[in-house]
């Protein structure tokens, strides 16, 4: 019982100096990032005036990191996590340099391409190495605690980053300016990592080969209904709950709203998330965390339906935060799982395929709008994918008895 009230503690792990630097860095590094989704974004259609162009930066970024993610996890598995890390933000550093020298001198578009290439590369061995960083810098009684800080930073960069960038771009006049930005924001996260005192080990033996480690964390997963459930269930909420991808054409054709009202739309799932992340984070761990996730994600889903046959702005102003309300309970729960399921020399491994599976549910749910809404019309398309996801959570509450019946988060 002495240790209850700790576990109230709103601000536990960030009690833990490890993690406060680790989450700092962080959080600087994601702003970055989001600042250079936008500048890319905009560079290449002033450039080219070319949709096809901007389709490719997601292609040539997410196709290594389907590729190497796996690789990457085994290595994160078999040598120094934050030496890792700290590799793969030194190469993000160098890419955007080059992204910045290009901007200026209105460089070679292949070699662009080929810049945002080696990103996703880099964060292929990063995203499963920087993840299994955290659970070593707070003790396990403190891991929904950093699930729920972790995902609030990722949240209000996704505000803060292309709010910022698109500033920058309008007071400059240039991309430029946002490439070097981020490459600071990238030394910042080398700097704390720097400064990180957890102890690192390594966990594959010399006798086992590449093919038998990555098959021993496939067995793993495959052996773990709690972990492969939760990662499953989030990945085709993901991919079928794609009411964000296609707000521009309900913003314009549908609620009759402007670039004002877009931005509104676009910032109210993050709104919505960082809010629930503050309520959970000064509330006691999920007393039965797996129900709490199939009912978030069956949330999720209906409110993705009520979304999709809205014609009040206000209406679907509110869906979308709920949509980000929910996603975050889902998110924090999932994260807590995996912290606290997978044993510390199985982590890379682990983190890699949550990273594919998240990372491929982003492209292809946009995908799966796309072709939705051609089929269907774009009411249609959203509408269909929250009963897809409503009728994902039945098939997971139904044959995943164990994550449904999970009990207290940390336990």
């Amino acid at each position: 019982m002495s240790g209850e009230p700790v576990k109230r503690d709103p601000y536990a792990a960030l009690r833990f100096r490890d993690f406060r630097l680790l989450f700092a860095g962080r959080f600087v590094a994601q702003i970055g990032e989001m600042m250079v989704s936008i500048a890319v974004g905009w560079e290449l259609y002033e450039r080219t005036g070319d949709a096809l162009a901007l389709g490719l930066v997601g292609l040539v970024q997410i196709l290594p990191v389907m590729l190497l993610s796996v690789p990457g996890g085994y290595v994160a598995d078999r040598y120094n996590r934050k030496w890792i890390t700290l590799i793969s933000q030194l190469v993000l550093v160098v890419c955007s340099l080059g992204l910045m020298l290009i901007s200026l001198n209105n460089g070679s578009l292949p070699v662009l391409y080929g810049l945002l290439a080696v990103i996703g590369a880099a964060r292929a061995f990063n995203n499963p190495a920087e993840s299994a960083l955290t659970p070593q810098t707070v003790p396990p009684e403190y891991y929904f605690s950093a699930a729920t800080w972790s995902s609030s930073i990722w949240q209000l960069s996704a505000i803060l980053g292309p709010a910022l960038g698109g500033f920058i771009i309008a007071g400059t006049g240039s991309a430029a300016w946002v490439y070097l930005i981020n490459a600071l924001a990238g030394l910042v996260l080398v700097v704390t990592l720097l400064l990180l005192q957890s102890k690192q080990r390594d966990y594959a033996t010399d006798t086992e080969t590449p093919w038998q480690s990555v098959r021993a964390g496939f067995r793993f997963l495959k052996g773990s209904q709690v972990i492969l459930g939760s990662i499953t269930l989030d990945m085709f909420a993901v991919l079928f709950g794609g009411a964000t991808f296609l707000l521009p054409v309900f913003a314009k054709d549908i609620l009759n709203t402007d670039a004002v009202g877009l931005g509104i739309l676009r910032a109210a799932p993050s709104v919505g998330a960082i809010l629930m992340a503050l309520v959970v984070s000064r509330r006691p761990p999920f007393s039965r965390a797996g129900q709490t996730l199939l009912w978030a994600v069956a949330g999720f889903g209906v409110a993705t339906i009520i979304f999709g046959l809205s014609t009040s702005f206000w209406l679907s102003a509110a869906m979308l935060f709920t949509l980000g309300a929910l996603d975050n309970i889902s998110v924090i729960i999932r994260h807590t799982l995996v912290l606290t399921h997978t044993p510390d020399a199985m982590r890379g491994r682990v983190n890699a395929v949550n990273s594919i599976f998240i990372g491929a549910s982003n492209e292809l749910g946009g995908f799966e709008s796309g072709v939705a809404a051609a089929l269907l019309g774009p009411v249609g398309a959203v509408v269909f994918g929250g009963f897809g996801t409503l009728a994902v959570v039945a098939l997971m509450a139904r044959y995943v008895p164990k994550l449904r019946d999970y009990g207290t988060l940390g336990s």
